[in-house]
């Protein structure tokens, strides 16, 4: 094609690499966008560079493009022309493609940040309040567990745990989960759904002393640890 074409606006060759792609995206974004560097920036470039980044990073369109890339190619070897202004079309409705993606992007980025913050930070801040008490908790009662003090000291705790997971039930039905967080947020459900099994089996425990009780709810507190970790894991993946 006569026109500059994508792989010419990255500056690499068709056969390059998705790596050396995003290489040079990264390099001419650099060196074009105005927050880096006021001197060479063009805003008609950088838009010419996002809209053909948009394209060949995803392989998928890449394809397509390749693949309409091809059929000019053949046409015009064939003696047929090929209009200017529908590449100039497509160039355009790429790059307004490329800011509707930005806006979609920004938004979810921001409906990201905004459960982070107001969800997922406090839910697994009364999570760990809970999760971290119950050892020590059990330690003292374990000094006598038929001691009234420390059998009433223990049931005000579990209460506590209670006002806790409340909390944190509230807090979590307060904004829907972005998509992008889906699996930290089901993470987190299953964890309050097994402390709040484990604060009953404890609350059965204080009524009967069945040690079975006791190490049932212990279990699912051990469990309910690993499922918040699992969020945390999957946060990490998200921000890497």
């Amino acid at each position: 094609m006569a026109t500059p074409n994508h792989y010419q606006t990255l500056e690499v060759s068709p056969a390059a690499t998705q790596t050396e792609i995003k290489h040079a995206y990264r390099r001419l974004a650099k060196l074009f966008h105005p927050d880096s560097n006021q001197a060479a920036s063009n805003h008609d470039k950088i838009a010419r560079i996002n809209a053909a980044y948009e394209v060949l990073r995803d392989p998928e369109r890449r394809r397509s493009y390749d693949q309409e890339r091809a059929y000019y190619s053949r046409l015009e070897s064939a003696g047929f022309s090929v209009e200017r202004s529908s590449r100039q079309e497509r160039t355009a409705a790429a790059q307004a493609r490329y800011r509707q993606d930005q806006k979609t992007s920004q938004q979810a980025d921001s409906d990201l940040q905004l459960w982070l913050k107001q969800v997922y930070t406090p839910v697994t801040r009364w999570l760990n309040q809970i999760l971290k008490s119950l050892k020590a908790q059990i330690d003292e009662l374990s000094a006598d567990p038929f001691d009234d003090e420390l059998m009433e000291a223990f049931q005000a705790h579990l209460e506590e745990c209670h006002d806790l997971l409340g909390r944190a039930e509230k807090s979590f039905e307060s904004r829907p989960n972005p998509s992008r967080a889906a699996k930290a947020a089901a993470n987190l459900y299953f964890c309050m759904n097994q402390i709040g099994d484990g604060i009953e089996q404890l609350e059965q425990f204080t009524l009967n002393y069945d040690d079975q009780y006791l190490h049932t709810g212990q279990e699912l507190f051990r469990i309910a640890a690993g499922l918040r970790r699992e969020a945390q894991a999957a946060v990490r993946e998200i921000q890497a």
